[in-house]
């Protein structure tokens, strides 16, 4: 029952109207993966220079000085060179999307609607509507990974933007904590999975487990989405995590800082770069690990928890406008006296 409710409430949020579960979104975009190179008789996977879709392995490539993909560093044990699986393309580069779909062995465009783990880098006009219209032209299935972009609203960046990808993946925050993920097909990509009899979906073809949609990761997942994560939730907190960005811009524009901030709904970050990064590329050269942990600390120190790994907040549904207001004080503070150090 539980996981009926749940298939039904990511279709009325996201659109595909055909739901599967996994344990975790890493799960969900490896399965995905899977049936899109059963249908389509393609081998490679395109992701995004700099993307997040946890350790899929064939989302660990990078575009290197020339554009061409390499390995991104420090990638563990991988089980081949990553150029054997994947292809890469720069986040808004159109023209480098078509060019590496060309190729003809492309079987799933695995993307962020924004880019979410080297920063927030948003779409530009028009880029996510090229995206579609070049894969659906190139016979490669669209795979839409929410699992962070979920901050953009109740259905995402697909809900929020009306996108329409043949395939939707989202995990972590549904479940409230318990392990979850979905991946949920359009009819019609559903139909042609479905019309393959030599695919084993059930039992060892490589997709599916013993524990996905077990009855605690249902009933988690629907009290998640039917008590918390609703679509009244996300109003405040996208309204709060606007309070935040203009609260940082202030700052930003006070000391003219070479510095930038995005936000995606819910979720809000700065960038040690002005104007924000374009691609993944640009955003993670605007790393700077030193400032990076300057800051957490310094506002670790007075009650501000940031990520850990770069400058992101998160709104959830109990976050206060006090909350809010006091990371204003205290980064204030962090930057005047690194101004004045």
């Amino acid at each position: 029952e539980d996981a009926e409710w749940v298939g039904a409430e990511l279709t009325r949020r996201f659109g595909p109207s055909r739901w599967s579960f996994a344990l975790t979104a890493t799960d969900a975009n490896r399965w995905a993966i899977r049936l899109a190179r059963a249908v389509t008789g393609r081998s490679k996977v395109l992701v995004n220079s700099y993307c997040y879709h946890g350790s899929v392995d064939e989302s660990l490539i990078v575009a290197g000085p020339d554009g061409d993909g390499v390995s991104r560093p420090g990638n563990v044990g991988a089980p081949v060179n990553v150029t054997v699986t994947s292809r890469v393309a720069e986040f808004n580069d159109v023209a480098g999307l078509e060019r590496a779909l060309d190729h003809g062995d492309v079987a799933a465009v695995l993307m962020e609607p924004a880019l979410t783990n080297i920063g927030i880098v948003l779409p530009e006009a028009g880029y996510l509507n090229a995206v579609r219209r070049l894969t659906h032209d190139s016979g490669a299935v669209l795979i839409n990974d929410e699992t962070h972009t979920l901050s953009a609203g109740p259905g995402g960046a697909t809900g929020a933007w009306g996108l329409q990808p043949d395939v939707v993946t989202v995990g972590k925050a549904i479940g409230g904590g318990i392990p979850v993920a979905a991946y949920g097909l359009t009819s019609e990509l559903a139909d042609r999975v479905q019309s393959r009899a030599d695919l084993d979906l059930v039992d060892v073809g490589g997709v599916g487990g013993t524990l996905a949609g077990n009855a605690l990761s249902m009933a988690a997942c629907r009290a998640t989405l039917e008590h918390v994560l609703t679509d009244e939730a996300w109003v405040g907190m996208t309204a709060l995590a606007g309070r935040w960005t203009t609260g940082v811009q202030r700052i930003i524009d006070e000391h003219s800082l070479p510095w930038s901030v995005q936000q995606l709904g819910a979720r809000s970050e700065y960038r040690f770069s002005s104007p924000a990064p374009r691609t993944g590329t640009e955003s993670h050269a605007a790393t700077d690990s030193e400032l990076d942990d300057y800051l957490h600390v310094y506002l670790a120190n007075r009650d501000v928890l940031m990520t850990p790994f770069h400058n992101m907040a998160l709104i959830c549904p109990q976050t206060t406008a006090a909350q809010v207001d006091l990371h204003e004080q205290v980064f204030a503070a962090a930057v005047a006296e690194l101004l004045a150090a």
